[in-house]
Order: structure tokens, then C-alpha cells, then sequence
């Protein structure tokens, strides 16, 4: 599933990206959590279902690996 997901500093300054497009992760996933379907965001973005589907991967693991500490 990652490997539709790209790091490039030439490409939108770096942020991750859908492969092959400048449609970043969060605008991906901010869609869906702002109630579009995943219809809604492959019609929008020109992006597939197995993009959209690596893109919550991508942002999954990414919470996962994030360290919050107490005060």
C-alpha cells in the first residue's frame, strides 16, 4: 500500500503525496473525515480507491508512531 505514497521536497515542499499526483495525504483524509465518500473524494481528486486506502495507511501509521507525554 505505501508505495503509492511519496516523500519529495519538489513535490508539494515535501508533504506526502498520492504517487503520480500532487494530492497530498491530509487533503485525503480530511475529506473523508469532513463526511465526503470515498466516491466523493476518487470523483474529486482523480485518485483511486487503492489510493485512498494507502493514504489512511499512511496517516495510521503515522499516529501510531507519534509520542504524547504527559505534563
Amino acid at each position: 500500500m505505501l508505495e503509492r505514497i511519496i516523500i519529495d521536497k519538489r513535490i508539494m515542499h515535501g508533504k506526502p503525496v498520492v504517487k503520480g499526483t500532487r494530492v497530498p495525504v491530509d487533503i485525503v483524509v480530511g475529506s473523508l473525515a469532513g463526511s465526503m465518500t470515498f466516491e466523493e473524494v476518487q470523483d474529486e481528486y482523480g485518485i483511486q480507491l487503492e489510493d485512498i486506502r494507502a493514504c489512511l495507511v499512511y496517516a495510521s501509521q503515522v499516529v501510531s508512531e507519534e509520542r504524547v507525554y504527559a505534563l
